[in-house]
């Protein structure tokens, strides 16, 4: 991945904070959308300065098609898209507002949608690129009060497997990895620690995400992988 452009949406956030290093450790020259400069300086506060030199930060509302084209038209070309933004609520299903509903499905592939349709047309103009989302152990797996979570996610799921049919006999795949729950902050914040040991961490799913954005993926297309750790 040595010098190539990879789009990490959400590289900032929990996730963020295990798979942006592990991307940067490949050579990588990445592009990081926010909203919170908040979470950008706490990312700055974990990476030295050569690396943050590789890092280009840009505000960007990605729930706005415009904000998500000029994001992408302003890097010149997309060889990687790692799509890492997302988050869920509790609730039963009967008692579950149609707001958060909405805003469930916004944040988990609505923005997913934006962030593919815009870097594959880019990859498309180049005849290159590597497409990889954050499903869910719960798009195949649901788990009740978690419905439109595991919905959305499995939208994602889809979303990505349908983009891999599209770009047969291409040079760009398209994979989705499905992790059960993450070893984040907000997680232990939200569930407790308790079970951390049993969860998968960042790191290593960063590990996954970064074989699947490299050339080595070639042949990989349409994968949806499970990542479970211990749980």
């Amino acid at each position: 991945m040595k010098g190539q452009q990879v789009l990490i949406a959400g590289g900032t956030g929990g996730l963020g904070l295990g798979v942006t290093p592990v991307i940067l450790a490949r050579g990588a020259e990445i592009t990081i959308p926010y909203h919170n400069a908040r979470e950008v300086d706490r990312l700055k506060s974990y990476l030295p300065p050569a690396d943050l030199a590789r890092i280009r930060f840009v505000l960007a509302d990605l729930r706005d098609e415009n904000s998500v084209t000029q994001l992408i038209d302003g890097m010149g070309r997309v060889d990687a898209l790692v799509q890492l933004v997302g988050g869920f609520a509790m609730g039963k299903t009967h008692e579950y507002s149609f707001e958060a509903w909405k805003h469930d499905f916004d944040l988990n592939l609505n923005v997913t949608f934006l962030l593919c349709k815009h870097s594959l047309r880019r990859m498309l103009e180049t005849g290159y690129g590597r497409i990889v989302t954050v499903g869910s152990r719960g798009a195949v797996q649901p788990s009740g009060q978690l419905a439109a979570y595991c919905a959305s996610k499995a939208g994602v799921v889809a979303l990505t497997q349908a983009i891999a049919d599209e770009t047969k006999g291409t040079n760009i795949t398209a994979n989705v990895v499905l992790p059960s729950i993450i070893d984040t902050p907000a997680n232990r914040a939200a569930m407790g620690s308790e079970n951390a040991n049993q969860w998968v961490k960042p790191e290593s799913l960063g590990e996954a995400i970064a074989f699947l954005a490299s050339e080595a993926a070639k042949d990989i297309r349409g994968a949806a992988i499970p990542v479970y750790g211990n749980s």
